[in-house]
Parts: C-alpha cells; sequence; structure tokens
C-alpha cells in the first residue's frame, strides 16, 4: 500500500472539514420532514379516528401511515357512495377536494399504530 506524502497529507487536512460538511448536509436532508399543515377539518375524522390516526372509537379503522393516494380515494368513495358506511359519507359529504388532500396528506404522515398483540 502506498504511502501518503507529506502534500497528500496536507490536502486531506485541507479536505477532511468540506467532507464532514457534506456528510451532516445530507444526513440533515435526508431526514423525515415535518409534519404537513394540519388541516381545518381534522375534527371530523378525529372524533373517531384520532387526531393522530389512531382510532379512538372502536370499529374505526386506523388511518396513520397509510398510503396518501389509498386515503384520498376512500373519502372520494364514501362522497360518492360507492364505500357503504352512511356514518361516513355523512361525514364527508361536504369536503372539498383541497379538504380530502389535505387530510389524506395528515393522515398518511402520522406514524402507523402498532399491530395489536393476539
Amino acid at each position: 500500500m502506498p504511502r501518503l506524502t507529506a502534500k497528500m497529507r496536507s490536502s486531506f487536512a485541507l479536505i477532511r472539514p468540506m467532507l464532514a460538511a457534506l456528510l451532516v448536509s445530507a444526513l440533515l436532508t435526508s431526514t423525515p420532514s415535518a409534519l404537513p399543515p394540519r388541516p381545518a377539518r381534522l375534527g371530523l375524522c378525529a372524533a373517531c379516528h384520532g387526531a393522530d390516526g389512531h382510532a379512538s372509537v372502536p370499529g374505526a379503522p386506523n388511518l396513520a401511515g397509510q398510503p396518501v393516494d389509498y386515503l384520498a380515494a376512500a373519502i372520494r368513495q364514501y362522497q360518492q357512495g360507492e364505500r357503504a358506511n352512511p356514518v361516513m359519507r355523512g361525514a364527508v359529504g361536504s369536503l372539498r377536494d383541497a379538504d380530502i388532500d389535505a387530510l389524506a396528506r395528515w393522515y398518511a404522515a402520522q406514524s402507523p399504530c402498532r399491530p395489536v398483540a393476539p
């Protein structure tokens, strides 16, 4: 293995802080981003599904960590009557597309629920 010359050591000493800064920058930019803004219509869903997507009502599904596209599609299906649930249809009937998208992004960004042991 070749030995480092004095010039090589000197060059490495100059580069080392830049490499460290690049590494720190890469680590910081790869961390999960903050939660999206809290939706204005969250209370509507939170009553049963919890503000964090961990359901507080027996029989209500946990929404936390579900894919955003799935959540948005499900809300629209309830709204259009494609999923038969009168309570959900009434709850989401007045939501606009922006509300649906905000709610789906919010719940998708929450930490998923831990599975319940049998």
